[in-house]
């Protein structure tokens, strides 16, 4: 059988078979390919997913679906111009169907274990009849905006939990460290039926700030033993925690975990009282061990009970929603103005200007915001 050879046929531009034509371009029999075994995945790709209506995803929620769930916090996160009224619209249909659950803030500083720390708790939490939604905030790179989304794979067990939710964001550089959007996505969780929400962040900064105003239970996370413990945070930080868990309080660990522990009580005594009426209460735990877990349950309970009866649990929650509405306005002003066409044409000439020192930062501000105001 003679071989069959391919050129190129400069008459037609295309590459032609030719019997008998001797080349150094020869196509090999390829190997057999299997047939799809993915129903989901069609010939001409991976299948899309659906496109739900306002009214589908509200049901959805509402009915506990965690993909319509997960598909609608995708969609709050977008920054795409085009989903942003229809992800109100979903979280205002979802509003009557929360604020029923426990919130709470976990932070700590850089080592404390708090992926490791949120499991054990929250296993424990859902073994006691708890539905958990936990919303964690991963680093984004300032570069790329990429994030590695993985406390999934540092809670391998909770994530696997039919009573627990893990749903990882990236912080997109804001705050540095709360998503845009975590207020609205505790809304969605609530709404599905989760009695009991963490917010994590990325570690001790800024972002403690905005958690404490959409939380109603604020808990930091301290190490032994890695330096001057009363130094290594902001007082700021020790004001706002509500309790106070040093961890890895086990093996040669338990006695400085101790000693910090009694360091932080008698720092905290001298603090003005809080708001709450609450007085802010130190303790050691262990991840690892399980010890500790359910004393600091029991400590957040009793803030809950005691914030209720004093009236103070709905006066923060009303307090949030002027918050809300604040952030709303800034985030709409922000997208408003850097989507304004005349300002985007106009930004890399002040840029430029700025760069080469021919105008001040406050000048090329001004002339942005006339532009957008029309004055």
């Amino acid at each position: 059988m003679t071989p069959f050879s391919y050129f190129w046929d400069q008459t037609t531009d295309k590459m032609e078979e030719k019997e008998g034509f001797r080349s150094a371009l020869k196509i090999q029999d390829g190997i057999i390919q299997p047939p799809n075994i993915n129903p989901s995945v069609s010939k001409g790709g991976r299948k899309k997913k659906k496109k739900y209506s306002t009214d589908e995803y509200v049901s959805g929620i509402t009915s506990g679906n965690r993909t319509v769930l997960s598909q609608a916090i995708t969609l709050i996160e977008s920054s795409l111009p085009e989903h942003y009224d229809v992800a109100q619209e979903i979280i205002e249909k979802c509003l009557p169907y929360s604020s029923g659950s426990v919130r709470i803030g976990i932070t700590g500083v850089p080592g404390a274990g708090k992926s490791t720390f949120i499991e054990a708790f929250g296993l424990y939490a859902t073994d006691h009849g708890r539905k958990l939604a936990v919303l964690t905030v991963d680093p984004s790179s300032e570069q790329t905006r990429g994030s590695i989304l993985g406390d999934k794979t540092r809670m391998e067990r909770l994530s696997v939990h039919p009573e627990a939710f893990i749903r990882p964001s990236p912080s997109a550089g804001t705050l540095g460290g709360v998503a845009r959007k975590t207020r609205e996505t505790i809304i969605l969780c609530e709404a599905a039926g989760f009695d009991t929400i963490l917010v994590e962040t990325v570690g001790v900064g800024q972002s403690e700030t905005a958690v404490r105003t959409m939380v109603d239970f604020f808990l930091l996370l301290m190490l032994a033993g890695a330096g001057d413990e009363l130094q290594g945070i902001k007082r700021g930080i020790i004001e706002m925690a509500d309790t106070i868990a040093i961890t890895k309080a086990d093996g040669t660990n338990k006695t400085q975990a101790e000693t910090a522990r009694g360091l932080f009580q008698s720092a905290l005594n001298l603090f003005p009282p809080v708001k709450s009426g609450w007085k802010p209460v130190v303790v050691t735990c262990s991840a690892l061990y399980g010890t500790g877990i359910k004393e600091l349950w029991e400590i957040i309970g009793s803030y809950i009970r005691h914030s209720r009866e004093s009236g103070y649990f709905e006066e923060v929650r009303k307090q949030q929603a002027v918050i809300r509405m604040n952030d709303t306005i800034s985030e709409h002003l922000n997208n408003s103005f850097y989507g304004n066409e005349e300002v985007k044409a106009l930004i890399p000439m002040l840029e430029q200007k700025l760069r080469d020192g021919t105008v001040t930062s406050y000048r090329a501000a001004m002339e942005l915001l006339k532009v957008y105001t029309g004055k």
